[in-house]
């Protein structure tokens, strides 16, 4: 472990104030950074601000009530078009996948036809729109029109799949590791999709989001995204963190556990994001959703990814 520091030292380090889901898997790496002293070895002391949802935070971001949060680089980018000086840090790959029963005679997207799949979030949902595009580039065959889709919060896409409600359900990794730890086995992940549709399938969705203009101290920015590596290499190569967080996780069984850490080791990214590859996944947005989901956003904007962290 690393040295620990006195009330006083820590008081004299400048402050980043990060705002997440007070359940959320992201807290499992901010609260790794905290045990470990990982923010005050690298110069700050991390504020760790609980909210309610992801709207709360995006709020409370935008209210210049927090220094960063989590968010999508399409998020982040439609902001830099309005002005605002965001900046966007990778965080995980670990996004949507579709799972069926185990004895589903559902194989491939094609063989949804007729068939209901289960959508966490809403028509917008990013995984959805790759899993169209997918579809539609290798099948030939229309996601959208030719199912029924179903809408709902995660907790609930979770329930209605186990209980064979819907035939198919995209939901977010978290929700998609405990379902495959009952049984559920996977149709297709974004990362399958991404690979197919001649995209880097090691790009990033989620990341770090800072306001540079809030950051009192130039050095704020790359000390946590030092933080964040050096917790992720712990989780990644040691047990005992995860014994440690595993009340936090709120699981249920030793499956469900050891399911989670799988993946959240399997969305740690290994290199930096393509920048091209953004620009065609941007696109492949834009195409399926519309100015609904992309706006005015045609191209990655100068200055969205964090310096260093991209190629």
């Amino acid at each position: 472990m690393l040295g620990t520091f006195s009330s006083a030292t820590a008081a004299d380090l400048p402050k980043l104030k990060m705002a997440v889901l007070g359940f959320g898997t992201v807290l499992w790496e901010l609260d790794t950074i905290k045990h470990y002293g990982l923010d005050h070895a690298n110069g700050f002391d991390l504020e760790i601000l609980k909210m309610a949802n992801g709207s709360a935070t995006r709020i409370a971001f935008q209210a210049e009530e927090a220094d960063a949060i989590v968010a999508d680089w399409l998020w982040v980018g439609l902001q830099r078009n309005k002005g605002r000086d965001y900046v966007f840090a990778p965080y995980s790959l670990a996004v949507g996948e579709m799972l069926v029963a185990a004895n589903s005679d559902i194989k491939t997207l094609k063989d949804l036809k007729g068939k209901s799949i289960g959508i966490a979030g809403g028509p917008l949902d990013k995984s959805w729109l790759i899993f169209q595009s997918y579809s539609k580039a290798v099948f030939d065959f229309d996601l959208k029109a030719d199912t029924e889709q179903v809408f709902g919060a995660p907790p609930l896409m979770f329930k209605k799949a186990l209980s064979g409600e819907i035939d198919a359900v995209i939901n977010y990794w978290h929700f998609a590791a405990k379902m495959k730890s009952r049984g559920m086995r996977s149709v297709v992940t974004v990362a399958d999709t991404t690979s197919a549709l001649g995209l880097d399938s090691t790009t990033p969705l989620l990341g770090y989001v800072f306001n540079r203009n809030l950051l009192a101290s130039g050095e704020l920015m790359p000390n946590m995204v030092a933080a964040s590596q050096q917790a992720k290499a712990i989780l990644n190569e040691k047990q005992e963190p995860w014994d440690r967080l595993r009340p936090m996780m709120k699981v249920k069984t030793d499956s469900d556990f050891e399911f989670l850490i799988a993946g959240f080791r399997a969305g740690i990214p290994r290199k930096p994001p393509n920048l091209k590859s953004v620009q065609e996944m941007l696109s492949i947005m834009s195409k399926v959703g519309g100015d609904r989901l992309v706006g005015d956003l045609k191209t990655i904007p100068e200055g969205l990814f964090y310096a260093g962290t991209a190629d």
